[in-house]
């Protein structure tokens, strides 16, 4: 009798932390193992191996990497540490001598090798499968979509470029093979990322690359009108403003409201005060930023523009974050985060000479921003009563679900709450009519 060749296959399991970029290298991972016929534990105990993917950019994000390393450790002992903390290896190995292998982020092939080496595959082509779209770890209607690596901007409190390089962008085909792929498998939202999106072909000079029967150009403008044209929601995060994001603003206003390039960037403004920019190495004419804020509502009056913050960095006084609040009061930016600064090992803020931020201000300056924000934000959601919204669907169940509307990314923004007479299915686009709405989220009726 023959013994299944399914029960013979080596199971890896996977954990996955940190950002969207580390997902989708996650992802890859994944897909190149399900290739090779590797199983996808779901549980430690058990598996051949586990494999880490780290996040390394602050402490509070190491130590939950080594957190994370530890438990796989006590459960299985085959452990394999990739991602941004694998750059710092001494690290990884002080608080874990015994760790099986460590590589760097992006390091698909070098995971692989040790893959191999801590359980060795076991080829067979009814396991070894995959789709053509590859592994997600997201649901099946909305995927990640990096279009580059990398970042050449040096700001004082970031590590990002010592731990992922300099910025290498993909050829413009080979990312619009990816969304095609993505959008013929049922993807219905393309989320696209990078560290530095709005810099996308500068290190290719924009050059171009087959995609089907012409040509498509590695350029920011381009590549948002192609993705777009692809039939699912683009939605673009990360977005640096440099001048020429001008340009997307205007085709998003062209695409209308019913198009498929979403009226929505991601921007992480970080602060409005001149000094504390200077010190962050960030653009420091907040003035000028708010101008072309309001330019853009101008052209695309239904811009969703979301922002993260960090508050006492070193150096800010009570004037700078007073500086802040009133700038935020005037942008009245439609989704904010903020962040209480953390010192980062290797990071150019360590060595500014300027005085910390207690503990203690910096919760209260927390405190203020998010109450500010929260009577902003509260606001602008009070002004969607009454209207009709395209919503895509998240969370299907008896009569109703939840979902997002245009302005809404997954995860991080708010949500619809829908009551529906008909069955809703998660992925589809429907109509919903707002009925109230609270600081962060609405509630609506399916039309």
């Amino acid at each position: 009798m023959q013994t299944d060749p399914r029960k013979a296959q080596p199971r890896i399991s996977f954990v996955s932390l940190g950002c969207p970029k580390a997902l989708v290298d996650s992802e890859r991972i994944i897909t190149r193992l399900r290739a090779e016929g590797y199983d996808i534990a779901r549980s430690h105990d058990g598996a051949d191996a586990v494999v880490v993917n780290t996040c390394g950019f602050l402490d509070s994000a190491k130590a939950e990497s080594l957190e994370a390393i530890r438990a796989a450790m006590a459960e299985n002992g085959k452990v394999i540490v990739t991602g941004c903390m694998g750059a710092e290896p001494e690290a990884i190995r002080a608080s874990h001598p015994g760790v099986f292998s460590i590589t760097g982020p992006q390091a698909y092939d070098s995971v692989m090798d040790a893959v191999h080496a801590a359980a060795p595959p076991t080829r067979d082509p009814f396991v070894s499968l995959v789709p053509d779209q590859g592994v997600k770890l997201t649901p099946k209607h909305y995927a990640y979509l990096k279009i580059s690596e990398g970042c050449n901007n040096s700001c004082s409190f970031c590590i990002i470029p010592k731990l992922r390089g300099k910025l290498v962008s993909r050829p413009a085909g080979e990312v619009l093979r990816e969304a095609e792929k993505l959008v013929k498998a049922g993807v219905k939202e393309l989320l696209v990322i990078s560290q530095d999106t709005s810099a996308y072909g500068l290190d290719i000079k924009y050059a171009e690359s087959a995609f089907g029967d012409r040509m498509a150009r590695a350029r920011f403008l381009d590549l948002s009108r192609d993705l777009a044209s692809l039939g699912a929601w683009v939605r673009l995060h990360y977005v640096y403003p440099y001048p020429h994001v001008d340009e997307v603003v205007e085709l998003m206003a062209e695409s209308g409201r019913s198009g498929n390039l979403l009226p929505y960037l991601d921007i992480p403004f970080q602060h409005a005060s001149p000094r504390v920019l200077a010190a962050m190495r960030r653009p420091g004419n907040q003035e000028k930023t708010a101008q072309r804020v309001r330019k853009w509502r101008e052209i695309c009056p239904d811009l969703a523009i979301r922002s993260t913050f960090i508050v006492g960095f070193p150096g800010e006084t009570e004037e700078d974050f007073e500086m802040l609040l009133d700038w935020l009061g005037e942008a009245r930016l439609d989704r904010v985060g903020a962040f209480k600064y953390e010192p980062v090992a290797g990071a150019r803020s360590n060595d500014l000479g300027l005085p910390e931020v207690p503990n203690e201000v910096k919760e209260r300056r927390y405190k203020r921003f998010m109450e500010r924000q929260q009577t902003i934000s509260a606001g602008i959601l009070k002004g969607k009563v009454g209207a009709r919204l395209p919503v895509i669907i998240d969370e299907a169940g008896p009569g109703g679900g939840k979902g997002r509307t245009r302005a809404d990314a997954p995860q991080i923004d708010g949500s619809v709450n829908i009551a529906s007479r008909r069955p809703l299915r998660q992925g589809d686009i429907v109509s919903v009519k707002i009925d109230r709405s609270d600081p962060y989220d609405l509630w609506g009726t399916a039309v």
